[in-house]
């Protein structure tokens, strides 16, 4: 059964100047990312309770999204590789859930290459 909310359209974009703007795109949070993996311990037991954005491989904290996301676009209009994380008050213990091995596996069976 098809729900006509939920469409997908997927297109093959082959035109050099957008590939060269979505690869810079795409270094630019690959960029960030890779600052927030080597600052993850630090990031993640000082700002407990804040939103955080990574923007110019820098963090900005602040209690709202809204008031992170201003402080990093003020401090780097530019930088479309950014994002944002709530880091929870509490350190919880978190486990992966594969969905091949959950409730609905069968649902999923052979759709991972397991």
């Amino acid at each position: 059964m098809v729900n006509p909310q939920f469409q997908m359209v997927m297109e093959e974009i082959t035109d050099p100047a957008a590939l060269a703007k979505a690869r810079a795109h795409r270094a630019r949070f690959d960029r960030n990312s890779a600052w927030l993996q080597a600052h993850a311990k630090e990031v993640y037991t000082r700002y407990r309770g804040k939103c955080v954005v990574i923007a110019g491989a820098g963090l900005f904290a602040a209690d709202t999204p809204e008031e992170a996301w201003g402080l990093a676009a003020a401090a780097h209009p530019e930088d479309d590789g950014s994002f944002m994380r709530y880091i929870p008050r509490e350190k919880v213990a978190r486990m992966p859930i594969s969905i091949v091995d959950g409730p609905h596996s069968e649902r999923y069976k052979g759709t991972t290459g397991r």
